[in-house]
Protein backbone atom coordinates (compact mmCIF):
# COMPACT_ATOMS: atom_id res chain seq x y z
CA UNK A 1 0.00 0.00 0.00
CA UNK A 2 0.89 3.94 -0.55
CA UNK A 3 3.29 4.73 2.57
CA UNK A 4 0.98 6.45 5.24
CA UNK A 5 -2.48 4.44 3.71
CA UNK A 6 -4.78 3.53 6.38
CA UNK A 7 -5.67 0.38 4.03
CA UNK A 8 -4.10 -3.32 4.70
CA UNK A 9 -5.91 -5.26 1.90
CA UNK A 10 -7.28 -4.66 -1.39
CA UNK A 11 -10.89 -5.62 -0.25
CA UNK A 12 -10.95 -2.77 1.59
CA UNK A 13 -10.00 0.10 -0.66
CA UNK A 14 -12.77 2.38 -2.14
CA UNK A 15 -13.84 1.65 -5.49
CA UNK A 16 -11.83 3.37 -7.95
CA UNK A 17 -8.78 3.06 -6.30
CA UNK A 18 -6.30 2.75 -8.48
CA UNK A 19 -4.15 -0.24 -8.38
CA UNK A 20 -0.60 -0.43 -10.24
CA UNK A 21 0.45 -4.10 -12.08
CA UNK A 22 2.88 -4.66 -14.56
CA UNK A 23 1.32 -8.35 -15.39
CA UNK A 24 -1.87 -8.93 -17.70
CA UNK A 25 -2.38 -12.02 -15.64
CA UNK A 26 -2.65 -10.67 -12.38
CA UNK A 27 -4.95 -7.54 -13.65
CA UNK A 28 -7.24 -9.80 -15.67
CA UNK A 29 -7.61 -12.47 -12.32
CA UNK A 30 -7.92 -10.04 -9.83
CA UNK A 31 -10.42 -7.51 -11.94
CA UNK A 32 -12.51 -10.39 -11.26
CA UNK A 33 -12.21 -10.15 -7.89
CA UNK A 34 -12.04 -7.02 -7.61
CA UNK A 35 -14.16 -5.19 -10.25
CA UNK A 36 -14.58 -2.12 -8.57
CA UNK A 37 -10.66 -1.28 -8.64
CA UNK A 38 -8.37 0.44 -11.47
CA UNK A 39 -6.10 -1.47 -12.88
CA UNK A 40 -2.70 0.33 -14.26
CA UNK A 41 0.46 -0.59 -16.15
CA UNK A 42 3.34 0.67 -13.55
CA UNK A 43 6.86 -0.22 -15.18
CA UNK A 44 10.49 0.27 -13.84
CA UNK A 45 12.26 -2.22 -10.91
CA UNK A 46 11.49 -2.14 -7.82
CA UNK A 47 12.73 1.44 -6.80
CA UNK A 48 10.71 3.00 -9.40
CA UNK A 49 7.69 1.35 -8.91
CA UNK A 50 7.80 1.95 -4.90
CA UNK A 51 8.47 5.48 -5.94
CA UNK A 52 5.95 6.01 -8.48
CA UNK A 53 3.59 4.28 -5.59
CA UNK A 54 4.75 6.45 -2.60
CA UNK A 55 5.10 10.20 -4.58
CA UNK A 56 2.36 9.78 -6.90
CA UNK A 57 4.28 9.98 -9.95
CA UNK A 58 1.88 9.58 -13.27
CA UNK A 59 -1.02 7.90 -11.65
CA UNK A 60 -1.86 8.23 -7.82
CA UNK A 61 -1.56 4.49 -7.55
CA UNK A 62 -3.24 2.91 -3.64
CA UNK A 63 -1.38 -0.09 -4.21
CA UNK A 64 1.04 -1.88 -6.20
CA UNK A 65 0.69 -5.59 -7.02
CA UNK A 66 4.27 -7.36 -6.89
CA UNK A 67 6.11 -10.33 -6.05
CA UNK A 68 6.43 -11.42 -2.72
CA UNK A 69 10.10 -13.32 -3.66
CA UNK A 70 11.41 -9.76 -5.11
CA UNK A 71 10.40 -7.90 -2.36
CA UNK A 72 11.87 -9.68 0.03
CA UNK A 73 14.88 -10.37 -1.46
CA UNK A 74 15.46 -6.64 -1.41
CA UNK A 75 14.91 -6.64 2.41
CA UNK A 76 11.75 -5.00 2.25
CA UNK A 77 9.12 -7.41 3.64
CA UNK A 78 7.70 -4.52 5.61
CA UNK A 79 6.12 -2.94 2.80
CA UNK A 80 4.05 -6.10 2.11
CA UNK A 81 0.38 -5.77 3.86
CA UNK A 82 -1.68 -8.31 1.42
CA UNK A 83 -0.34 -11.96 0.72
CA UNK A 84 -2.73 -12.78 -2.10
CA UNK A 85 -4.25 -16.46 -1.84
CA UNK A 86 -4.86 -18.77 -5.57
CA UNK A 87 -8.12 -18.16 -5.82
CA UNK A 88 -7.84 -14.24 -6.15
CA UNK A 89 -4.63 -14.43 -7.75
CA UNK A 90 -2.70 -18.06 -9.27
CA UNK A 91 1.00 -17.88 -10.85
CA UNK A 92 2.47 -17.83 -14.14
CA UNK A 93 3.78 -21.16 -15.69
CA UNK A 94 6.99 -22.10 -14.33
CA UNK A 95 7.27 -19.06 -12.35
CA UNK A 96 10.30 -19.10 -9.70
CA UNK A 97 11.71 -22.66 -11.24
CA UNK A 98 15.70 -22.43 -12.57
CA UNK A 99 16.28 -24.34 -15.27
CA UNK A 100 19.61 -25.02 -17.17
CA UNK A 101 19.78 -25.54 -21.00
CA UNK A 102 21.23 -28.19 -22.65
CA UNK A 103 22.09 -28.88 -26.91
CA UNK A 104 18.81 -31.42 -27.51
CA UNK A 105 20.22 -35.04 -27.93
CA UNK A 106 24.09 -34.73 -25.91
CA UNK A 107 23.54 -37.02 -23.86
CA UNK A 108 27.33 -36.91 -21.89
CA UNK A 109 26.10 -33.61 -21.02
CA UNK A 110 22.71 -34.21 -19.76
CA UNK A 111 24.24 -37.29 -17.77
CA UNK A 112 26.38 -34.76 -15.99
CA UNK A 113 23.73 -32.41 -15.32
CA UNK A 114 21.13 -35.22 -14.11
CA UNK A 115 22.00 -34.51 -10.75
CA UNK A 116 20.99 -30.74 -10.85
CA UNK A 117 17.43 -30.97 -10.38
CA UNK A 118 14.61 -30.85 -7.35
CA UNK A 119 12.08 -34.02 -8.29
CA UNK A 120 9.17 -31.67 -6.82
CA UNK A 121 9.75 -28.51 -8.69
CA UNK A 122 10.69 -30.49 -11.50
CA UNK A 123 7.39 -32.33 -11.57
CA UNK A 124 5.23 -29.19 -10.96
CA UNK A 125 7.16 -27.57 -13.75
CA UNK A 126 6.62 -30.44 -16.25
CA UNK A 127 2.87 -30.36 -15.48
CA UNK A 128 2.50 -26.61 -15.50
CA UNK A 129 4.40 -26.56 -18.97
CA UNK A 130 2.45 -29.08 -20.63
CA UNK A 131 -0.63 -27.15 -19.67
CA UNK A 132 0.61 -23.75 -21.64
CA UNK A 133 1.96 -25.93 -24.55
CA UNK A 134 -1.33 -27.74 -24.61
CA UNK A 135 -3.33 -24.71 -24.54
CA UNK A 136 -1.06 -23.02 -26.89
CA UNK A 137 -0.99 -19.94 -24.56
CA UNK A 138 2.27 -17.66 -24.35
CA UNK A 139 2.70 -14.32 -22.13
CA UNK A 140 0.29 -11.88 -23.99
CA UNK A 141 -2.14 -13.58 -22.71
CA UNK A 142 -3.84 -14.17 -19.17
CA UNK A 143 -3.09 -17.77 -18.38
CA UNK A 144 -2.32 -18.39 -14.62
CA UNK A 145 -1.80 -21.79 -12.38
CA UNK A 146 -1.10 -23.48 -9.13
CA UNK A 147 1.13 -26.97 -8.59
CA UNK A 148 0.88 -29.03 -5.66
CA UNK A 149 2.59 -32.23 -5.09
CA UNK A 150 1.69 -35.37 -2.90
CA UNK A 151 4.07 -38.29 -2.56
CA UNK A 152 1.65 -39.72 -4.66
CA UNK A 153 -0.01 -37.65 -7.06
CA UNK A 154 0.15 -34.44 -8.80
CA UNK A 155 -2.67 -31.90 -8.53
CA UNK A 156 -2.79 -28.37 -10.93
CA UNK A 157 -5.19 -25.48 -10.63
CA UNK A 158 -5.10 -23.22 -13.97
CA UNK A 159 -7.23 -20.81 -15.41
CA UNK A 160 -7.75 -18.06 -18.21
CA UNK A 161 -9.24 -14.98 -18.43
CA UNK A 162 -10.36 -12.12 -20.49
CA UNK A 163 -8.16 -8.73 -20.34
CA UNK A 164 -11.35 -7.40 -18.27
CA UNK A 165 -11.28 -10.05 -16.45
CA UNK A 166 -15.23 -10.29 -16.78
CA UNK A 167 -15.00 -13.68 -18.60
CA UNK A 168 -13.11 -16.67 -16.90
CA UNK A 169 -12.24 -20.49 -16.72
CA UNK A 170 -10.73 -22.54 -13.59
CA UNK A 171 -10.26 -25.90 -14.07
CA UNK A 172 -8.89 -28.55 -11.43
CA UNK A 173 -6.88 -31.88 -12.75
CA UNK A 174 -5.40 -34.48 -10.26
CA UNK A 175 -3.18 -37.44 -11.44
CA UNK A 176 -1.85 -40.91 -9.14
CA UNK A 177 1.49 -41.24 -10.04
CA UNK A 178 0.56 -44.76 -9.79
CA UNK A 179 -1.77 -44.76 -12.76
CA UNK A 180 1.31 -44.56 -15.21
CA UNK A 181 3.42 -47.71 -13.44
CA UNK A 182 2.87 -49.70 -16.89
CA UNK A 183 5.18 -47.04 -18.42
CA UNK A 184 8.45 -49.21 -17.61
CA UNK A 185 12.06 -48.07 -18.43
CA UNK A 186 11.73 -46.18 -21.72
CA UNK A 187 14.57 -44.74 -23.10
CA UNK A 188 15.10 -41.08 -21.91
CA UNK A 189 12.62 -38.95 -23.62
CA UNK A 190 12.47 -35.20 -23.34
CA UNK A 191 9.03 -33.54 -21.30
CA UNK A 192 8.19 -30.37 -22.47
CA UNK A 193 11.77 -29.81 -23.57
CA UNK A 194 12.36 -31.03 -19.68
CA UNK A 195 14.95 -33.84 -19.72
CA UNK A 196 15.52 -35.69 -16.06
CA UNK A 197 16.81 -39.53 -16.58
CA UNK A 198 16.71 -39.91 -13.04
CA UNK A 199 13.29 -39.20 -12.14
CA UNK A 200 10.45 -42.28 -12.58
CA UNK A 201 9.16 -42.15 -16.29
CA UNK A 202 5.66 -42.79 -14.16
CA UNK A 203 5.90 -39.62 -12.45
CA UNK A 204 6.96 -37.88 -15.29
CA UNK A 205 4.62 -39.20 -17.52
CA UNK A 206 1.69 -38.49 -14.82
CA UNK A 207 2.76 -34.83 -14.40
CA UNK A 208 2.71 -34.00 -18.25
CA UNK A 209 -0.25 -36.21 -18.96
CA UNK A 210 -1.92 -34.17 -15.72
CA UNK A 211 -1.32 -30.50 -17.68
CA UNK A 212 -2.40 -31.80 -21.09
CA UNK A 213 -5.58 -33.03 -19.07
CA UNK A 214 -6.19 -30.20 -17.59
CA UNK A 215 -5.54 -27.90 -20.43
CA UNK A 216 -8.12 -30.21 -23.03
CA UNK A 217 -10.69 -29.39 -20.05
CA UNK A 218 -10.64 -25.85 -20.83
CA UNK A 219 -10.20 -26.28 -24.47
CA UNK A 220 -13.66 -28.44 -24.40
CA UNK A 221 -14.96 -25.51 -22.13
CA UNK A 222 -13.77 -22.82 -24.52
CA UNK A 223 -10.95 -21.47 -23.61
CA UNK A 224 -9.78 -20.76 -27.11
CA UNK A 225 -11.83 -18.31 -27.89
CA UNK A 226 -10.95 -16.16 -24.66
CA UNK A 227 -7.20 -16.89 -25.25
CA UNK A 228 -7.82 -15.39 -29.03
CA UNK A 229 -9.76 -12.57 -27.93
CA UNK A 230 -7.79 -11.77 -25.35
CA UNK A 231 -4.04 -11.94 -27.70
CA UNK A 232 -6.38 -10.00 -30.28
CA UNK A 233 -6.89 -7.21 -28.10
CA UNK A 234 -3.43 -7.22 -26.75
CA UNK A 235 -1.59 -7.06 -30.45
CA UNK A 236 -4.08 -3.79 -31.00
CA UNK A 237 -2.36 -2.16 -27.67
Amino acid sequence: MKKGSSYTCLADLPAGSIIGTSSLRRSAQLKASFPGLLFKDVRGNLNTRLRKLDNGEGEDYAALVLAVAGVSRMGWSGRISEFLEKSQCMYAVGQGALGVECREGDTSTISLLSSLHHRDTLLRAVAERAFLRTLEGGCSVPVAVHSTLTGSSIELIGGVWSLDGKENLVQTCQVQFKDFGGCGDEPTRSYVAIVAPQVPTAELTAAESCGQQLAQKLIDLGAEKILAAAKAENDKK
